[in-house]
């Protein structure tokens, strides 16, 4: 009934269009197109990111938003008149329009070579499925179609479309009919300049990959029709001008080359008169959910002529986690994701404290350093270029409304800590409780949920030091760990441990830590002796990539550090007592755990409430032992 009802009104708003002139229709309709203009603040804003996208490095802000306000007029015009001239004799109709270079069509035709048109949505594009006819009749003309929702209205459009003899095929309905036509030597229209969704070929348009139709150039090897460009433009007060490009070159290349091209053609369309186009249509949309494009059938296609680099960015913001072990833990993750479409721009949103450790990743493009402040991050935010997209690792209310108050589309993450509202896109967690997952497995399936291909696991490089004749081996020693002192091994056992390999081997030891470990690393330096160096609570994290660089290994607890050297390939023993490895393990199989099972373990605690059985568990001569191995010896008696 609601469809009916609605039915109606658009005939009654049509019969009215029908009774006015067609000049007084196209001023009318300017002037609905400006308050629209007004009025309409989502459909400005999309147009407006979409003449940024197109011509953002060619004219000035103030040149796009004359542009946007001008399509606003044009569209309007173009939609008031089309209600009245999809009504008129063909023959009145035709002379509002003149034409350019129809030869190029009727030179295929003749020749006994069906055509397939690349239409585009430009000036009063619904004129092509009522005035074809009059130009190309002695062929079978057809086009085709997507059923409108409201089937009243649809009925009507296709019977008025039809009134020239123009064959119109749903979409849904499959294109046997339409290849038969086009063996038969007719020739077809398809609008080929919406984004196609899941099922398109991902190809440049004005640089920037765009879902594209692959149906023109499909039609076009199949049957070996030309495939043709056609583009109607606004040529005056209730004037049009039908423009026919030469038909493409080579049918013989790929779909992905054809639909290249075929976005060229219209590139080259719209920029003859761009307030003429479509651009309160979504034309580059982030697909969901995977916007990464690596796992699409189709997948993405790039013209000999350009390069990855000659590609506008996607860009994609990455939240890292605060915690120094959690970020090291998200690097694969990340990686998955800058992999997952040739072109991603990865950004690194990360606290001060702990934005250094990025700049080890190749695979970031720019760290963004933020404050602690709130505000001051949103702020710093939003000064950056648009993100098209933010995938937010950690799980905290906070890191979202940073997200969405900066003003980024595209906002991926786990729904707890009652963040679901602000974003768009959740990760969902496994339905039924499994074996335990390291951490890293966790951001992966976000990157997985994103689009991307996660099956590759990517070990970092080893990071061999060999000490010279007269230069001490420099071993690393992290006795702290930020979380509590759960997981903090005993201070005694680590100085015993570097007494015997200082024994074996002549060694430098390097203490690492924060300030709150001072106490712990005087302890262990007064005990070890000349052959240590104390430098606990006296580095930046900078400070401290320099100076792991330089260590043969890491003797550590659970920690950031030990996560730390992992990722820069430095082999690692450590003791695990509170904590899981399986869970919060390093990177790599060139480390040794040591780790004894207690009935209490892993407890997770900050501080043991009993006999930190767990901890005690490990001896110190396992531990070198331990050392040893990874220095290739063995503890002499």
């Amino acid at each position: 009934m609601l469809d009916f009802i609605v039915y109606l009104f658009y005939r009654s708003g049509s019969a009215i269009a029908r009774a006015l002139p067609l000049p007084l229709l196209f001023v009318l309709g300017e002037c609905l197109g400006f308050c629209a203009w007004i009025v309409l603040g989502k459909y400005r804003r999309l147009a407006r990111r979409n003449v940024a996208i197109a011509f953002g490095g060619e004219k000035s802000p103030r040149e796009l938003r004359r542009l946007v306000r001008r399509h606003f007029q044009r569209l309007g015009a173009n939609l008031l008149c089309s209600a009245k001239l999809t009504h008129m004799p063909l023959e009145q109709m035709a002379t509002r329009i003149e034409t350019e270079n129809l030869d190029f069509i009727h030179r295929e035709l003749r020749a006994g070579r069906a055509v397939v048109l690349i239409l585009s949505h430009l000036a009063n594009w619904e004129l092509f499925a009522h005035i074809l006819p009059k130009y190309i009749g002695y062929v079978r003309n057809s086009t085709i179609y997507q059923k409108l929702g409201n089937r009243f209205i649809d009925e009507h459009v296709r019977r008025v479309r039809g009134r020239a003899g123009v064959e119109m095929f749903d979409r849904k309905e499959g294109f046997d009919e339409a290849i038969k036509l086009l063996r038969d030597g007719g020739a077809i229209g398809i609008l080929s300049d919406q984004h196609a969704g899941d099922h398109g070929v991902w190809v440049p348009f004005f640089g920037r990959l765009a879902s594209t139709s692959p149906l023109p150039a499909l039609l076009a090897k199949r049957t070996r029709a030309a495939l043709v460009g056609v583009a109607i433009y606004t040529d005056g007060r209730a004037r049009w001008r039908i423009v026919i490009s030469p038909a493409l070159e080579d049918n013989e290349e790929s779909v992905g080359s054809l639909s290249a091209k075929t976005n060229q053609a219209i590139e080259h369309q719209i920029r003859r008169a761009p307030e003429d186009w479509f651009w309160v249509h979504n034309r580059w949309k982030t697909p969901r959910p995977n916007f990464l494009l690596v796992k699409y059938k189709r997948g993405v296609y790039l013209p000999t002529h350009l390069s990855v680099q000659d590609l506008k960015p996607f860009r994609i913001l990455i939240r890292s986690s605060n915690w120094l072990g959690d970020a090291v833990m998200s690097v694969p993750a990340v990686r998955a994701i800058k992999y997952g479409r040739p072109d991603a721009q990865v950004t690194i949103a990360a606290p001060v404290k702990t934005a250094p450790v990025w700049r080890l990743v190749p695979e970031v493009d720019a760290i963004i350093a933020l404050p602690n402040s709130p505000l001051a991050a949103i702020r710093t935010l939003r000064r950056q270029p648009a993100f098209d997209a933010a995938i937010l690792f950690p799980n905290s209310l906070r890191v979202a409304l940073e997200s969405w108050l900066s003003g980024i589309p595209r906002r991926v993450g786990y729904r707890g800590h009652w963040r679901r509202w602000l974003l768009n896109q959740t990760v969902p967690e496994p339905r039924k409780p499994g074996p335990l997952e390291h951490q890293s497995l966790r951001y992966l399936r976000i990157a997985r949920e994103c689009g991307a291909q996660t099956s590759k696991s990517q070990q970092p490089a080893a990071n061999i030091q060999i000490a010279g004749a007269h230069q001490l081996m420099k071993i690393g020693l992290c006795a702290g760990a930020e979380y509590g002192p759960a997981k903090r091994w005993l201070p005694e056992r680590f100085a015993d441990v570097a007494a015997k390999i200082s024994a074996q081997s002549p060694a430098q030891w390097i203490l690492f830590g924060t300030k709150k470990d001072a106490a712990i690393g005087d302890q262990i330096a007064a005990a070890i002796g000349d052959h240590c160096v104390n430098r606990i609570g006296h580095t930046t994290l900078d400070q401290l990539i320099d100076e792991l660089r330089e260590c043969r290994l890491l003797l550590t607890n659970d920690t950031g550090t030990m996560h730390l050297a992992a990722l820069m390939g430095v082999p690692v023993v450590a003791v695990f007592g509170s904590t899981d490895p399986r869970l919060t393990g390093p990177f790599g199989n060139r480390h040794i755990i040591l780790r004894h099972h207690v009935e209490c373990s892993p407890c997770f605690l900050r501080e043991c409430p009993i006999d930190f059985r767990c901890m005690k568990a490990v001896s110190a001569q396992e531990a070198a032992d331990a050392v040893l191995s990874l220095m290739g010896k063995k503890l002499q008696a």
